[in-house]
């Protein structure tokens, strides 16, 4: 008996095989890839390209596709929507072959880093090698198999080039597979050949029947959760690291039962912060270098850390110096065991919602001391009179400081806001005092903290949450980083606002290079003085101009009252809005680092400002510890 085939292109076919992915968790079914993205050259016109009109024309669309302007971009607003998603639903970026492709490496690194899935379907050389060498080909003397797309093998969790249509097949299934697992995904790479893509072949139907990738959420091992409850018992000064972990599995309405009932407190990291309302009596807010006071008291003093869907980056940890109990032991709640074991903790591995209810059921008649509940509830009063005074503005006629935007911001959005941010000094920031009031609210890209996420990440947000108001924070630096999206927020008719936030050059690094004895070299946007440095008056460039340039409406802010009025007329746009606004960066409102970060210092040095910073850096480096 005969297999029924259908005879298609190799992109054709991989076209209709998207269309008909499915992930389900907790019985909701979502479509696997949504939708592409593309940019389209002479590795990939004339078959994803071809095959991506046959299936994206009209409103019944079996793969919707979106034009991008930027391949990187592309690939960031896929990630922000992958999270926004909580990982179910993701979307695939096609490029042509050369620079379109190697134009993905720093999304794929941001998505593999943040475990985060997407799809890249890169053109590559023609398998046949008919035509050889190709236009922007990359001839490599002794590895004839060798493509600038090879560049993608070690950010991408999953990597393979189709050099024949009918091996397409375990390789789609492969990418499935990576991008539907929450332990395996990140970024997976299709490389294919343009021959390739516009060769037919006889596929078989069953192919491109409807598949159903089932999301575990494992259990725990009975005995690594009997002894997580007996650590927990056993720990006076018990406090949850809550991770992003909490957000992929939504976990935060058992994260909060377990709260309630026991009384430990929690601090977030930068993928974290969410996880619990803002005013819940346990919230400590953000931990580690950038965390609040109270987290990193807290911290310090901990007999029991329970990682729940952490990583432990350096900024959570503070560089190995902030859990400096002599007998501090670790839980890692987490359904990577690469992740459950570090710090030499006992692991829990099993998804987070189910990990977390079990501790629950086992620690129903538990809870912590009253002493240790009154002390953190007291650390929480004492901070959120910090957060007020830096979002306070006792003159609204005044030029306002960063912290004061955040401050106008904060009194705008809803819980249904979504607030996005990468890199530069708002993370930083955000993390102290943002006062989160949902858990898809807080967007911050922080694993690999990317200058140019935030503006396509808006529109992936949009995308996946239509209707939902959309804040990119960005500061000048970034966004001079990658703009282009802006077009494309225009063409969709996204919504998504730009909070454009002008101080003059790479502020971040401008203070982390003064801490370091660097002096604040190279990071001012300044005309070039006498002495050869960039020290001059600031550069006349009018980033609100461009902005509106690009499509966007724009509204320009000179004082707190008039910030607070550009920021309501925004949201309620049903339009891509800018507000632009320069701030007054003499004034310093933002609270000092709580916890130190370990940033390498020249050992020996000409200038006093490089050797009084390694002095320093001497004086900290000895708190470091490893736990073992």
């Amino acid at each position: 008996m005969s297999t029924p085939t259908r005879r298609l292109t190799a992109a054709q076919a991989l076209v209709r095989f998207l269309s008909v992915q499915y992930t389900e968790r907790d019985g909701v079914r979502h479509r696997l890839i949504a939708s592409t993205w593309g940019i389209f050259g002479h590795g990939n016109v004339a078959g994803l390209g071809q095959a991506l009109m046959e299936a994206g024309i009209g409103p019944d669309a079996a793969m919707p596709f979106h034009q991008g302007r930027n391949e990187q971009a592309m690939v960031h607003a896929a990630v922000g929507y992958a999270r926004q998603l909580d990982r179910l639903s993701a979307q695939a970026v096609t490029t042509s072959i050369g620079p379109g492709a190697t134009n993905l490496v720093t999304g794929a690194a941001l998505a593999t880093i943040n475990r985060l899935p997407v799809l890249l379907l890169p053109g590559d050389y023609f398998a046949t090698r008919s035509a050889d060498p190709l236009l922007q080909q990359l001839e490599h003397p002794t590895e004839a198999d060798v493509s600038v797309n090879d560049t993608l093998r070690p950010v991408s969790r999953y990597f393979d080039r189709v050099t024949r249509p009918e091996a397409l097949i375990p390789s789609a299934l492969n990418a499935m597979r990576v991008l539907a697992d929450p332990v395996e995904t990140g970024a997976v790479t299709l490389a294919l050949p343009q021959d390739v893509q516009a060769e037919a072949y006889d596929w078989p139907e069953e192919f491109f029947a409807e598949r159903v990738w089932r999301v575990r959420r494992p259990a725990p091992d009975p005995f690594e959760l009997a002894k997580a409850l007996e650590a927990i018992r056993a720990a006076g000064r018990p406090l949850i690291v809550a991770g992003g972990g909490i957000h992929h599995s939504r976990a935060e309405e058992a994260l909060k039962a377990l709260v309630d009932a026991t009384g430990i407190p929690v601090a977030s990291t930068q993928a974290g912060k969410g996880s619990l309302r803002h005013d819940h009596p346990a919230d400590l807010g953000g931990i580690g270098h950038t965390g609040t006071a109270v987290s990193d008291d807290i911290a310090r003093a901990a007999d029991l850390v329970i990682g729940v869907g952490t990583r432990y980056t350096d900024f959570t940890t503070a560089s190995h110096t902030l859990f400096q109990n002599p007998d501090v032991r670790f839980v890692n709640l987490n359904i990577a065991a690469f992740d459950a074991h570090k710090l030499a903790a006992r692991p829990l591995v099993c998804d987070a919602r189910a990990g977390l209810e079990a501790l629950l059921d086992g620690l129903a008649d538990h809870h912590v001391g009253a002493g240790y509940e009154a002390e953190y509830r007291a650390g929480r009063a004492r901070w959120e009179e910090v957060v007020e005074a830096a979002y306070s503005a006792p003159d609204e006629n005044a030029v306002p400081t960063q912290t004061q935007v955040l401050g106008a911001l904060d009194a705008v959005v809803g819980a249904d806001d979504v607030v996005i941010n990468a890199a530069g000094s708002l993370p930083g920031d955000l993390h102290k005092l943002w006062r989160a009031r949902s858990p898809r609210q807080y967007h911050l890209e922080y694993g690999y903290s990317c200058m140019g996420y935030e503006i396509p990440a808006g529109i992936g947000v949009q995308q996946a949450t239509p209707g939902n108001p959309v804040w990119s924070l960005v500061g000048d630096g970034t966004y001079l980083m990658m703009p282009t999206e802006i077009v494309t927020a225009v063409q969709e008719g996204l919504p998504v606002n730009l909070l454009l936030i002008q101080n003059h050059g790479y502020a971040s690094i401008g203070g982390l290079s003064e801490a370091v004895g660097g002096e604040r070299f190279g990071t001012a946007y300044r005309y070039r003085a006498a002495d050869g440095t960039f020290s001059g008056a600031p550069l006349p460039v009018d980033l609100a101009a461009n902005a509106g340039s690009l499509g966007m409406d724009v509204l320009r802010a000179k004082t707190v009252r008039e910030l607070r009025e550009a920021l309501a007329t925004a949201r309620a746009s049903d339009r891509p809005t800018c507000v632009y606004v320069e701030t007054d960066t003499a004034t310093p409102t933002a609270p000092p680092a709580e916890a130190w970060w370990d940033v390498p210092v020249a050992e020996v040095a000409s200038r006093e400002a490089a050797s009084n910073a390694r002095e320093e850096y001497d004086r900290q480096v000895v708190d470091r510890r490893r736990h073992l």
